[in-house]
Parts: structure tokens; C-alpha cells; sequence
């Protein structure tokens, strides 16, 4: 039997078991916990498909239909181009039905009146279900199979199956919850589609008023727009300065540079905007010093954007000197040389030689500066005051006294608007340059030191802001030891035994508050990590190894994600995934899924540059001998990937657990997330409790990133030493 066959027959047989076992709509429950088994004689939802249709839901007769077709084909016809070309139509037609009847058909029925008016009632129906999941992923590989049959990308079924469920993956978890903000824009809380809540909102003054110019206030889209360009200035700049002082001068601390840039990626995001208000804040320690030695009044300068770009500047810079270090490490000595060679002096070669070839490093951290802004959620809400952005007044219009989903959706679109806007422009102001200088050929030069005018200031700017940052982290530590911050600075062990105590009376308990959250954390993250970490290596082998058509339109699709702000991910997956046909809110997979393609675009970039360091000649060589692509990737690719996936493993795991802007809308009272939990404590009041919490977190991170790192660092790739060349004379 072909190859062409074995795959068809299994596919066919994934289909009827899906058609004829498994419940078609969603189990309450789960469907692992097998407690459906007892219900399922008398309730009909719990039915698979064919009988589903056999009692009345008509919606699902085409499905049947599709399915008879395919094993109709491959019982009559042999695997060739013809029959791929059918097959390919018939996966298309089953994707498209299972998305138009998901959509038309809500839990009371049709979820338009015009095709209530047109066809007649209709019986209501739940989400989608196992069987249904499993049936649409049968349709996607009937498509790939089909490309195969028909020599696309030389007939490789595992390739062409790869992008597709990929492609089918990001239609449904990136572009269609984006997709349902427009929609929730308008439509009405009973369902029926209206202009009139977008016509209100989109004319707000309190979303783009300019007043400010004038000595009123400006709104809030301005607000966001103009603090996401300060902070993306200052952290790109500052990045920069950071980058230099650790490449191209003498400083005498590099290696603690790089343990700073460790911090805001293992630090919950408004953590820092938490120890600024102890330090600076109206009763903070640093406010109260000066205060008493001038007497000046200093007010509550820290509340509103001043404050938020403050903690925006602290948590992003070292995001932007981890991008940008490379960039001027990767700058060709001999480039620099030859200005020199030329007579310029040091601050020329920098200025017109060095800098220029850095553009694409400074583009990336200011766009990452800028986004991280725009979707920053937890220093806006403890720094915001009256001041608040984009991302605040989102979760506001959704969980405050406004429930109005129709201004929450237009300030998304809004917040997307200005992300992708610069996404775009970044991409567009790149295409087409050349910056490479580092070609097959070494380069044995050194790189030049920074003129004195540079390095000075570089140097004085890296040492205050460094020492600030730790005055900063200190803070958070020593929050967690006294009483009540800014009254009584006795020293006590109360918040931490509140969050994380245990007892041993009547057995062993965990008494802790924090328990739940920190468990349920720890579960969640350790589940969306490796499924992150496998999306982004299977990924990026497709784009570092594979040639197809549309390439580059597959890239941009998958790297699109980046783009968009965690605060839009979070409110889209509610507006998407909070009714049928696919219902995933108050459940553990909403958050799964969150994380997977919020993290996605950091492991395809990952998988990318692994990949570039292994020679194309591997797969070739699998290939040549017998092997498919799916065999080469998991006997020759994966066992030379083992120190870039566990990296992947340790960012998504630690960007699961301290995430926040996304995860806020997402969490129930069931699955309720460590970050979740601490701004609910902050919101109380209870900061003593909120840093013990966030430090025991961090405390985390450091240990898991740290155990990684040794893992990674002890590992060599043998080589066999050359033997050495025999003499004339032993000859």
C-alpha cells in the first residue's frame, strides 16, 4: 500500500471516530473526566455528530456528506493529482461549513434574524466538542494530503500538513478573536447589529480630544500614543548607552549589566511601579528625605504619566539593551578601521560609520519599547491616578460599572491601530537595506573604544540608572519584611507566613492565600511552555529550511502576533471564545492558549536563529538516505536543538507566569493566576502581602532560569581532535 493510502486511511478513520464516538458539542467538565459517560443515554448533547444529525440537526448533514465523499474517493480512486485536487476541495468545503453553521447557529438558535426570516427557525446548539475539533482537523489534512498528491513542495505530506494546521492555528486563536472586536463594536447586548455604540464612542473627546494643547486635558489615545513614543525613546536610548558601556569601553562592571537585564523579565509588571510609589510616592521613604532636608512639597507628581514612564523606562530598558548588545557587538571592526585608515577620528567613525549600521538593532528595541508601552496594564493601574491609557480604560469598559463592550472594542481597535501602524512602518523603513558586515570571512580586528565626548556621559548615565534600578529591586525585597510600609518599619514575617503558610494540626495543609494562585500558576505555565516552545521550533524549521509560496506572507502572519498588545489579546479571547461555536472562558485552556500565541512570536525567532547556526547539508543528508522531513526533524534537528529549546522553555514558561495584560481578563475564580491575584491584593490595599508574593515569584524565576542556564552552559559539542601531522624525519 502507497504511502498516499496509509495516511488517507487514517485520516478517514480519525473522521469516523469522530463522527460516531465522540460528543460533537462540549462536555461541561471536560472530556477527560469520563463523568459524561454516565449521562450520555439520556441527554442528546452528549451524542457524536451522525447522531446528532440523525435527530434533527440538519446543519450537520453536510458534514456526513463531505466525509462519504472522501471515503468514497479513496475506495474508487487512485492517489494521484486527480484525486488530490477532489481531496483538497473537499477539506476546503468541511472548513468552511464547520465555520458558517458555527457561526450561524447560537446556543437559542440562529444568531441573526435575517436568517431566522430567511430559513425558518432552528434548534440551538453548544460549542464545539471534541468530535467537532477532531473532524476539523481531519478537513486540514485532506487539504495537505491533497497538495501532496498533486507534487506540492515535491509531495511532502508532513510539510504541507505542518503549515497548514499552523495556518488553520493562527486563523483561529490570533485572527479570529481580532476579528470579534469589530464585530462586539456592533452589535447590541441582544445580539442584533447597531452603529449607534460605535458612532458614540468613536467621536469621544475622552478618547481624542487635543484640549491639552490649549491647557485642558488630551484623551486617552493621545495619552497612550505620546507616553508609548517617550518610552520607546528613552528605553532605546538608554539600551543603547547600556550596550556600549558593556562593548566598547572600559567600564569595570559589565557582568553586572547583564545580570540587570535578568530582572524585569522575572519581575511581575507592576512590581516596579509598586516600589516607585514606596520610594517616590506621597509617604515614600525617598519623598520623605527631601521633604525634610528642603522643605519642599513635592505633591503627587509620581501619579499619572510622569510616573508610568518612569516604571515603563525601569521594566523595558533592559529589554532594549538585550536587543541591542548584539547589534553593536556585530558592528565589523574592520569597517571601523578603515574610516580610521581614511583619517576620521573616533567620534566621525561613530557617528557616520557605526551608528548608521546599527539602524536595525535601534528600530527592533524601539518597536519593542513602543509595544511593550502601548500593552503595559499593571504600572498604568498602580501609577495611572487620573491619567489613565489605553490598556486601563479597556479593562474598565469590560469589568467597571461601565459594562460597555462596544467603547471596550473600540479602544482595542484603537490600541491595534497604533501598534500595528508601527509594526508596519518599522518593517516597511527596513525593507530593502543592506546593514550586513559580517560576510564568511573573518574579521580579526578589534573594536574601536568610544571617543571621550561619548564615552563619559555613557558611562555616567549607565551608573546612575543602574544604581537606581537596584534602590528600585531593594525596595521590593524590603517591602515584604516590615509591618506597614511608610507608617511602622518594624521588621515582621507576617506577610509572607500569610501568603505561603503551611500547618501541620490535623494533617498537613497549605493555609497560605497565595497557595491556589501560585499552584494553578505553576500548572498552567508548566503545560503552555513546551506546547510555545514545539509551535516555535516546528516553525521556525518551516521558515529557516522550507521554500513554498507565500513564504514571506506565512511569516508575517505568524510574526504579526508581536504586534498586537497583550491588553487586545486578553479582551479579544473574551468577545471570541465566551459563546459558541467555540466557548473556552473560565477553563484552563483559554489561558493555555493565551500564552501559547502570545509567546509564539519570541519561539519563532528563537527557532529561526537556531537553525541558522546548523548547515542545510544535515537535512539534505537525512533526506538523500531515505529519511522523510518528519524523521530528519526528530533524529537529526532536535538532538542538535537541545540548548535552544530548553531557552525556549525557560522564556515561556517565566512569560506565563509574570504575564499580565492578557491574563487579567482571562482568569476565573477556578483558574486564578499569580498576577491576577496580586493586583486584586494591591487593589485592596494589601501591599505587604503583594511584594512577599511577588519576591517568593521572583525568588522562582531566578532558580528555574538559573538551574537552566547550568544545563545549558555545560553542554559541548564533541569534535575529535586533529591528528597531528607526521614529520619528515619519523617519515
Amino acid at each position: 500500500m502507497r504511502a498516499d493510502d496509509r495516511r488517507l486511511d487514517r485520516a478517514l478513520a480519525v473522521a469516523i471516530l469522530a463522527l460516531l464516538i465522540l460528543p460533537w458539542y462540549k462536555v461541561r467538565g471536560g472530556i477527560f473526566g469520563l463523568g459524561w459517560l454516565g449521562d450520555l443515554p439520556g441527554k442528546a448533547d452528549l451524542w457524536p455528530g451522525a447522531l446528532q444529525a440523525a435527530i434533527g440537526r440538519w446543519q450537520l448533514w453536510p458534514v456526513l456528506v463531505l466525509v462519504a465523499l472522501a471515503l468514497w474517493l479513496r475506495l474508487t480512486r487512485p492517489a494521484g493529482p486527480a484525486r488530490g485536487h477532489w481531496l483538497m476541495r473537499l477539506g476546503v468545503a468541511g472548513l468552511i461549513w464547520l465555520a458558517v453553521e458555527g457561526l450561524s447557529v447560537g446556543t437559542r438558535g440562529w444568531n441573526w434574524g435575517l436568517l431566522e426570516s430567511t430559513l425558518g427557525e432552528v434548534a440551538g446548539q453548544p460549542a464545539f466538542g471534541a468530535g467537532a475539533v477532531l473532524l476539523g482537523l481531519v478537513f486540514t489534512c485532506l487539504i495537505s494530503f491533497g497538495a501532496a498528491e498533486r507534487g506540492a513542495l515535491k509531495g511532502d505530506a508532513f510539510i504541507l500538513t505542518a503549515i497548514a494546521v499552523l495556518i488553520l492555528l493562527v486563523a483561529v486563536f490570533v485572527f479570529y478573536p481580532i476579528l470579534s472586536i469589530f464585530i462586539v463594536a456592533f452589535q447590541d447586548f441582544d445580539g442584533s447589529f447597531t452603529s449607534a455604540g460605535v458612532l458614540k464612542n468613536i467621536g469621544d473627546p475622552k478618547i481624542w480630544s487635543l484640549s491639552c494643547l490649549t491647557g485642558g486635558y488630551c484623551g486617552v489615545a493621545w495619552r497612550t500614543l505620546f507616553l508609548a513614543l517617550c518610552t520607546a525613546s528613552a528605553t532605546t536610548a538608554l539600551g543603547l548607552a547600556f550596550a556600549l558601556a558593556a562593548t566598547r569601553t572600559r567600564f569595570p562592571f559589565k557582568k553586572g549589566l547583564r545580570l540587570l537585564t535578568v530582572l524585569p523579565i522575572i519581575t511581575p509588571p507592576f512590581v516596579v511601579g509598586l516600589a516607585l510609589t514606596m520610594l517616590l510616592g506621597r509617604s515614600g521613604t525617598l519623598t520623605q528625605m527631601i521633604e525634610a532636608a528642603t522643605g519642599w512639597e513635592l505633591g503627587r507628581w509620581l501619579y499619572g504619566l510622569t510616573g508610568i514612564w518612569l516604571a515603563q523606562v525601569l521594566s523595558f530598558t533592559p529589554i532594549a539593551f538585550l536587543v541591542l548588545i548584539g547589534v553593536v557587538d556585530g558592528v565589523s571592526p574592520s569597517m571601523e578601521e578603515a574610516s580610521q585608515t581614511l583619517r576620521a577620528d573616533r567620534w566621525r567613525t561613530f557617528r557616520r560609520v557605526s551608528l548608521p549600521l546599527m539602524a536595525p538593532g535601534l528600530a527592533n528595541a524601539f518597536l519593542i519599547g513602543f509595544i511593550e508601552s502601548m500593552a503595559d496594564f499593571g504600572n498604568p493601574l498602580v501609577l495611572g491616578g487620573s491619567g489613565g491609557v489605553l490598556s486601563t480604560e479597556i479593562f474598565f469598559s469590560v469589568v467597571g460599572a461601565q459594562n460597555d463592550p462596544s467603547r471596550a472594542a473600540v479602544l482595542a481597535a484603537v490600541l491595534l491601530m497604533f501598534t500595528l501602524s508601527a509594526f508596519l512602518a518599522q518593517r516597511l523603513w527596513l525593507s530593502g537595506r543592506n546593514f550586513a558586515t559580517v560576510g564568511g570571512k573573518g574579521d580579526g580586528g578589534s573594536h574601536a573604544m568610544l571617543p571621550a565626548r561619548v564615552a563619559v556621559p555613557v558611562i555616567g548615565i549607565v551608573t546612575a540608572w543602574a544604581a537606581f534600578t537596584v534602590i528600585v529591586y531593594a525596595m521590593i525585597l524590603f517591602g515584604g519584611f516590615v509591618k506597614i510600609w511608610g507608617l511602622d518599619h518594624s521588621l515582621t514575617l507576617d506577610h509572607y507566613a500569610r501568603a505561603f503558610g503551611v500547618t501541620f494540626e490535623g494533617g498537613f495543609r497549605w493555609t497560605g492565600v497565595a497557595w491556589n494562585s501560585f499552584w494553578t500558576t505553576m500548572l498552567i505555565a508548566l503545560i503552555a511552555a513546551p506546547l510555545t516552545a514545539a509551535v516555535g521550533l516546528v516553525t521556525g524549521w518551516l521558515i529557516a529550511r522550507q521554500k513554498f509560496p507565500g513564504k514571506s506572507v506565512f511569516e508575517f502572519m505568524l510574526m504579526m502576533s508581536f504586534a498586537i498588545p497583550g491588553t487586545v489579546i486578553g479582551i479579544s479571547y473574551i468577545m471570541a471564545f465566551n459563546l459558541p461555536p467555540i466557548q473556552m472562558t473560565g477553563t484552563a485552556l483559554i489561558l493555555i492558549v493565551c500564552f501559547v500565541f502570545r509567546n509564539m512570536p519570541v519561539g519563532v525567532r528563537g527557532g529561526v536563529a537556531a537553525m541558522a547556526q546548523l548547515d542545510g547539508s544535515l537535512d539534505e543528508a537525512s533526506l538523500t538516505l531515505g529519511a522523510t522531513s518528519g524523521r530528519t526533524l526528530r533524529r537529526v534537528i532536535l538532538p542538535l536543538l537541545r540548548p535552544a529549546i530548553i531557552a525556549a522553555l525557560v522564556y515561556s514558561f517565566v512569560r506565563a507566569i509574570t504575564s499580565i495584560s492578557a491574563v487579567i481578563f482571562l482568569v476565573s475564580a477556578k483558574y486564578n493566576m499569580a498576577t491576577a491575584y496580586i493586583v486584586g491584593l494591591v487593589e485592596n490595599g494589601q501591599y505587604g502581602v503583594a511584594i512577599a508574593y511577588s519576591s517568593v515569584l521572583i525568588v522562582v524565576m531566578i532558580s528555574v532560569i538559573g538551574g537552566f542556564q547550568l544545563l545549558v552552559g555545560e553542554r559541548r559539542l564533541r569534535r575529535r581532535p586533529t591528528p597531528p601531522v607526521a614529520s619528515e624525519a619519523s617519515a
